[in-house]
């Protein structure tokens, strides 16, 4: 995994983008951006957005993990697994789209 990638924003100044590094089952490697973190009904689920050779995503598309941290050792990398159950998959989705809603909710507000 690797963390704190720099990326350069609009107003000029650098920002700290977390990002993982996936290995497919095809034996290519895709980065990805953290959107965000989930709970939902008792187990943690993370957001990612795949990123092209560009840094960019371009089609908006993005993949849902099971995530799990050792509470033990902070410094282990975290696990990530498949949602296989399409209810389980749902209610992700659906916590996402709520997180979406807020985050732009956010925006206004500010």
């Amino acid at each position: 995994m690797s963390k704190n990638d720099k990326k350069k924003t609009e107003e000029g100044f650098d920002a700290e983008e977390m990002t993982v590094e996936l290995d497919l089952e095809d034996g290519t490697k895709v980065t990805c951006a953290i959107v965000t973190i989930l709970s939902v009904a008792g187990k943690d689920y993370i957001a990612l957005l795949p990123l092209g050779e560009d840094g960019e995503n371009t089609d908006g598309e993005v993949w849902f993990y099971h995530y799990h941290e050792n509470p033990d050792d902070p410094n282990e990398e975290p696990k990530l697994g498949y949602i296989e159950d399409d209810d389980e998959y749902e209610a992700v989705a659906d916590a996402f789209d709520e997180y979406l809603d807020n985050a732009e909710f956010d925006e206004l507000v500010d």
